[in-house]
């Protein structure tokens, strides 16, 4: 039995094990670099934004539009726990963390559903007061232009970051996106609730503000499952079988029993378990693992790292690897 357990490295030119260069670099060092690069234009985007919601705040005195204002400020804020993850990634392996620091991001992606929630329960708390505390605004046509390009500068980095966050797999990127769309959404109830005030309605305010709750609400409990599951080491089960698929396409291969995967960040790793026929030698049997995971990179392209296990045909699953039952010192006794 063997176990081939190599790293993805696309760059390595002296990598003998897996040649299929794509690029100068490796591809994790790429991927990271785009999330960083993401991070800093995100935050270039909704800082900008802040300042000019900044000044028409001084010149109207809107409550509302000054609350829209610290939120973005706030939300630009929260770049920095994604760079120091993204940072963290770039670090390698240590004999303390042998598998590298790609789980920082999971942490950053929950540090984001939190400040997400945080907005919810300020957006309604906000709201609930200007139903009893209402404030007049001047400068109608000035809150409304701000609410717009607010609406505007949010989205802009909602769809930058949410792309940049599938082309390398980051769900933390991802969460971050969604949050800037629905602040896009709080900007856009400040405008709602100026025009209600122009007509003659101000509690239009406050109602769209509570709507915008229920979606933040909303948005919270969707990223908030894609984070955990990561977190927790869930995957889609449409990679398992992806997996299985390459694996038992290979000349060689005549079972895939075991198949575990996992995210580490924007990383997936993988370990199966292929049968071959038990009378191969073991150079024989190295060389079909060699051509298992080059299927797998090629089928699977955030798979960074894959450990595969040879058994023989007659001896195939983890089911044949387990000790007879027994005891340690005075543990109770079990199997594995």
């Amino acid at each position: 039995m063997v176990d081939l357990q190599h790293p993805h490295s696309h760059g390595d030119p002296n990598h003998s094990h897996h040649d299929h260069t794509h690029g100068a670099l490796d591809p994790s060092l790429l991927t990271t670099e785009r999330g960083i690069w993401a991070i800093k234009w995100s935050f270039v985007g909704l800082f900008a934004t802040g300042v000019f919601q900044t000044i028409v705040v001084l010149l109207s005195g809107s409550v509302a539009l000054l609350a829209d204002t610290i939120h973005n400020m706030a939300d630009a804020g929260t770049a920095i726990p994604l760079w120091v993850a993204f940072a963290l990634g770039r670090k390698k392996p240590s004999r303390r963390f042998t598998y590298g620091y790609g789980r920082v991001e999971d942490l950053a992606g929950i540090t984001i559903l939190l400040i997400i929630l945080m907005s919810a329960i300020a957006a309604g708390y906000e709201s609930i007061q200007r139903f009893f505390h209402p404030q007049k605004v001047e400068y109608l046509w000035a809150v409304i232009v701000a609410s717009i390009i607010g609406f505007a500068g949010n989205e802009g980095v909602a769809i930058f970051r949410i792309k940049v966050g599938e082309e390398i797999g980051s769900a933390a990127l991802i969460a971050d996106g969604y949050h800037a769309r629905v602040d896009g959404f709080a900007s856009l109830a400040v405008l709602f609730g100026a025009l209600g005030i122009w007509v003659g309605y101000p509690l239009a305010d406050p109602i769209v503000g509570l709507l915008i709750t229920v979606i933040i609400l909303r948005i919270v409990w969707e990223s908030g499952k894609s984070v955990f599951t990561r977190l927790l080491d869930g995957v889609n089960p449409e990679v398992i079988h992806e997996i299985k698929h390459a694996a038992i396409h290979v000349a060689g291969v005549g079972d895939v029993t075991e198949v575990r995967v996992r995210w580490l960040g924007h990383r997936l790793y993988a370990e199966l378990n292929i049968a071959v026929h038990q009378d191969l030698s073991v150079e024989k049997g190295h060389a079909i693992a060699k051509d298992v995971r080059h299927e797998l990179l090629h089928h699977l392209r955030y798979l960074s790292n894959a450990t595969i296990h040879i058994d023989p045909a007659n001896a195939s699953g983890e089911e044949h690897h387990r000790i007879d039952e027994h005891s340690h010192d005075d543990l109770p006794s079990h199997s594995h």
